[in-house]
């Protein structure tokens, strides 16, 4: 008869070992928090808290309750805006356009010995961007809440470039550029034009400045850096504002090499690319004062952050008068313009026509409130469609130097508001409601510009400089309305209805 077995005794203390484990970190911890999800007196489990919305969401909400704002959802007009273009001659001159690019890229691979087929590129009506021409009007550079729009963001963002070149003013300047000059002319600051597989171009403006650096105090504005991210947050302001005056702008990460240099035909531009000791691909302007490595933009080593924004449509379609600011800057170290010394000079410009009557006097103070808010010292010039005559909105282009100060509100921007007095009715209204908590401006221009691939575009104290520099602006609006009543100073542009009255904003002094 075989006798007890030596082991049992330590089989049966190692069971015992695992039963009092799985009861000390399984069972015990689960009895305490079935324990605690009771409250006293009720047999009920506790329901858990609604988790908060992610920060994304709840900006987004803030800019739909925007735009379904009764302000920004004016009733239709019963007949239509007056357009820029006529589809039928539009479509036939870009069809021109197109047959002439192909032509001239078939020669230039034939001159290339290259053996594989030029694929003709096509003209597709609906393509986003000849949409976007086709869909300009007396209103504005786009209709609100334009899907166009948004379609065009993403093909900037998405399509594959064909083509690169120097924009028309930099190709007039090349080798003609005056070192002595203080100002730079246009042209010099790195800006080319991309062709996309749909025939459409934007202007691409890279990166020369990060986020986080603030423009030195002792910069001159007309020597400022341009900012990619300036051009992209121009545009998502303006169309918060809902002036629709800035051509649709977005970032993207372009190959330098792939998507610029292997496909220009351009030899003065191929020969400004060089690798720098970092073996990051490298390019500069081809201006004298600019020929220097130190002033080229990098990638890294491939890739560049850069803005692209959509070109309007050709001056041959639509032609464009620049006019001189009234409000101009003196581009030089030491000196001063009327403006800056006669706080009466306003009423030399109502003399003057087109200041005289109409809306254009009305639209330089939007433009003024818009460079304010954005920090843009450096508009000389202003763009108008000829077609819209002396009525027509102004076109705020060219953004670059905005937001280079954070920590600085240059208040002398808003001179054509404070030395006229005047402002339109729906621009104040606009202007209020952005100032109200639940549709403060920082949160809806935060909201807005995640939708871009660079985000963050704007650091947080330029999305606080917005909230500060508005309550200026309605300040300044204020002190006009204090001085000369409301009926001198608020301009009804409008016949449009009121708001509700729950939504209703008031013109408080």
């Amino acid at each position: 008869m075989p006798g007890p077995r030596r082991d049992r005794p330590a089989v049966l203390l190692l069971l015992g070992a695992l039963l009092v484990a799985d009861l000390y970190f399984h069972l015990w911890p689960r009895a305490r928090r079935e324990l605690a999800a009771g409250a006293p007196g009720c047999p009920c489990r506790r329901r858990p808290a609604p988790a908060a919305p992610p920060p994304r969401a709840r900006a987004a909400s803030a800019l739909r309750r925007l735009f379904a704002h009764p302000l920004y959802r004016a009733a239709a007009p019963r007949d239509p805006a007056e357009p820029l273009l006529g589809a039928r001659e539009a479509l036939r001159y870009y069809r021109r356009k197109a047959a002439r690019w192909n032509r001239r890229h078939k020669l230039y691979r034939e001159e290339l010995n290259l053996t594989s087929p030029a694929v003709p590129l096509p003209l597709r009506p609906e393509a986003s961007w000849l949409q976007f021409h086709l869909g300009i009007s007396r209103d504005g550079l786009y209709p609100r809440s334009s899907p166009t729009v948004n379609r065009l963001l993403r093909d900037m963002q998405d399509f594959t470039t064909i083509s690169a070149d120097y924009s028309q003013d930099e190709k007039a300047l090349l080798g003609a550029c005056d070192c002595s000059q203080i100002v730079k002319p246009s042209g010099v600051h790195l800006k080319l034009v991309l062709r996309f597989q749909d025939f459409g171009k934007a202007m691409f403006k890279p990166m020369r400045q990060k986020r986080e650096e603030e423009t030195p105090e002792d910069f001159f504005y007309f020597v400022d850096f341009q900012r990619h991210n300036a051009e992209i947050a121009a545009f998502h302001l303006d169309r918060i504002l809902d002036f629709r005056r800035v051509p649709p702008t977005v970032g993207r990460l372009i190959n330098v090499t792939k998507e610029i240099l292997e496909v220009t035909k351009n030899e003065i531009l191929q020969s400004v690319f060089f690798v720098s000791p970092a073996s990051n691909v490298c390019f500069f302007a081809k201006c004298p004062y600019m020929c220097k490595t130190e002033y080229a933009v990098c990638g890294n080593p491939h890739l560049l952050e850069g803005s692209l924004s959509a070109f309007l449509p050709s001056l041959n379609l639509a032609p464009r008068l620049s006019i001189p600011n009234p409000w101009i800057r003196s581009y030089s170290f030491d000196g001063k313009e009327e403006w800056e010394v006669n706080p009466l000079y306003c009423d030399t410009v109502r003399e003057i026509y087109p200041y005289s009557n109409g809306n254009r006097l009305l639209n330089i103070v939007d433009m003024a409130v818009f460079d304010f808010l954005i920090g843009n010292m450096d508009r000389h010039h202003y763009e108008m469609f000829t077609k819209f005559g002396d009525d027509g909105f102004l076109l705020h282009l060219d953004n670059a130097r905005g937001f280079g100060r954070h920590s600085h509100d240059e208040t002398s921007i808003l001179a054509p508001l404070s030395q006229c007095c005047i402002i339109k009715r729906t621009t104040l209204l606009r202007l209020q409601l952005l100032a109200e908590p639940e549709y403060r401006l920082s949160d809806v221009m935060r909201e807005s510009l995640l939708q871009d691939r660079l985000a963050p575009v704007l650091t947080e104290p330029h999305l606080l400089a917005l909230d500060r520099r508005l309550q200026l602006i309605l300040k300044a609006v204020r002190k006009c309305i204090d001085t000369y009543g409301e009926a001198k100073v608020v301009a009804n542009d409008t016949t449009q209805p009121e708001a509700p009255a729950s939504d209703r904003v008031k013109l408080t002094t």
